[in-house]
């Protein structure tokens, strides 16, 4: 796919979006993160659409995702509070317990490969 650009992402989605059948009237709004490559992105999607004849008014129709927007706030806060979340993930952490540090590393180099 190459650069995660807006009009990138937005080229991409309508090919989906052509390829469903889904541009004509099933298309009622987008979803994304909070990645300002996904506000261009539905900005080109409304621009590529209109020049179909498709009306899909961005403001209406981009829905950010509250919650990441709730998780960068609580990240903050935490922060802010000098909280340090988990340096190792569910799965580390559970090779760990169970097998010790050194085993666990060479449990989870195996299990990449």
């Amino acid at each position: 796919m190459g650069q995660h650009t807006g009009a990138m992402l937005a080229i991409q989605l309508k090919d989906v979006l052509d390829r469903c059948k889904l541009t004509d009237t099933y298309l009622l709004g987008t979803m994304t993160d909070n990645a300002s490559s996904n506000y261009s992105m539905t900005c080109k999607l409304q621009s590529t659409l209109e020049s179909s004849g498709i009306q899909w008014p961005v403001l209406r129709n981009h829905i950010p995702c509250k919650a990441q927007v709730i998780l960068l706030a609580l990240g903050g806060f935490m922060s802010s509070l000098g909280a340090k979340g988990r340096t190792k993930s569910w799965e580390a952490h559970e090779r760990h317990q169970q097998f010790g540090e050194n085993q666990s590393i060479d449990i989870g180099k195996s299990q990449r490969l």
